[in-house]
């Protein structure tokens, strides 16, 4: 499992241009099927949110990335608002 400090453009970038998921919810049900890939978590996100999606993340062995601020999550997930969780895809789903 691998844990990094701050996403740099590459890694967002690679979230723009891959199928991705947006949220809590569907990251949740994501990684408990095996179908994320790597994770993005916001610094600035509630610790209540993110702090459970990093414990199942890393017990899945699923690669996770802080990225700085949620308005810049967003804008890597193409949509309008903050987002606090997000995840790429495995080529499966």
């Amino acid at each position: 499992m691998n844990i990094r400090g701050s996403a740099g453009p590459d890694d967002l970038a690679e979230l723009r241009n891959h199928k991705k998921i947006v949220g809590m919810k569907q990251l949740k049900k994501a990684l408990l099927h095996g179908g994320a890939a790597r994770v993005y978590l916001a610094l600035d996100a509630d610790p209540a949110v993110t702090m459970p999606l990093a414990e199942l993340a890393k017990a899945r062995d699923v690669e996770i990335i802080w990225v700085g601020k949620m308005h810049d999550l967003g804008r890597a997930c193409n949509i309008d608002v903050g987002a606090a969780a997000a995840a790429t895809l495995t080529a499966q789903d």
